[in-house]
């Protein structure tokens, strides 16, 4: 699987005409802000030991994660019904979370990460194909239509998994959301070009059109949604991507926003192959 590392828009206008993507850097606080905060983070109240922080992550992730079974009934699970939610830790039996709101939890679980390899991750396809979404959405198009997809991501997963184990596990992150900035760039940007890191024996930088980039990255989810095991909600990926792919070619058939753009050639990017 490629890493992408920065785009290189062929836009009509220079790089530096461009405006600051406040959202995408603000929505990049709040995650950080928010890790940092939680029992996976640093914050010191969540206990000293391993054990009890694990402890408290599981119960974090409850709180504040979308559970496939609460968005479907509304109603967050009783004590009992965490109790049957499997593999629960060691010593860390899961308990009810009376006061909880599901149909927030949709968006809260936006915000909460496992560890730092998901939040690093999610956030490097933020900056690199969320920048050029904003630009052409606008900042408060660009929040709304981030939150949109993530939601609708969260929600066709429980529906996806109303009879799986799996619809009373937690359901977090950030990657339903940006997976449809994944499926908008794809729509706006198909032409652009990714400097990719390529794991050949070493990390090799090449510049590759984003419609092979981002195709291959959403032929990875669809086939690991079939094969791979439990743990990660590849199912929501594949949602979100083609939830945010969608919504912009229906913006452009209104002509709302404009179609792919056209693209000009840029000075070639030094530290990359073609």
């Amino acid at each position: 699987m490629v890493i992408p590392w920065r785009d290189r828009l062929r836009s009509t206008r220079p790089p530096a005409a461009g405006p600051v993507p406040l959202a995408c850097y603000l929505l990049v606080a709040v995650n950080c802000v928010v890790f940092l905060a939680g029992p996976s983070g640093i914050a010191p109240h969540y206990g000293s030991t391993q054990v009890a922080r694990n402890c408290a992550a599981q119960r974090y992730q409850q709180r504040w994660g979308a559970i496939p079974a609460e968005l479907l009934s509304g109603r967050p699970l009783t004590a009992a019904q965490a109790a049957g939610a499997a593999p629960a830790l060691p010593g860390c039996p899961p308990v009810g979370t009376p006061r909880k709101n599901p149909l927030l939890s949709v968006f809260t679980s936006l915000f909460v990460h496992g560890g730092w390899l998901h939040l690093l991750g999610n956030m490097l396809f933020l900056l690199v194909f969320g920048t050029g979404v904003e630009e052409r959405l606008g900042r408060p198009r660009f929040l709304l239509f981030y939150l949109a997809v993530g939601a609708l991501a969260g929600y066709g997963y429980a529906l996806a998994d109303s009879t799986d184990p799996q619809a009373l596990q937690p359901l977090v992150g950030a990657s339903g959301a940006i997976a449809g900035v994944l499926g908008g760039y794809l729509r706006l940007y198909p032409r652009a070009r990714v400097t990719a890191l390529v794991p050949l024996l070493f990390f090799l930088p090449l510049r590759l059109p984003a419609w092979l980039v981002l195709g291959l990255w959403f032929a990875v989810q669809w086939w690991s949604v079939h094969q791979a095991g439990p743990g990660v909600a590849y199912l929501a990926h594949v949602i979100g991507f083609s939830a945010g792919f969608l919504a912009l070619w229906a913006a452009s058939r209104r002509a709302r926003y404009p179609g792919p753009t056209d693209l000009q050639p840029l000075a070639p990017d030094p530290g990359a192959f073609e």
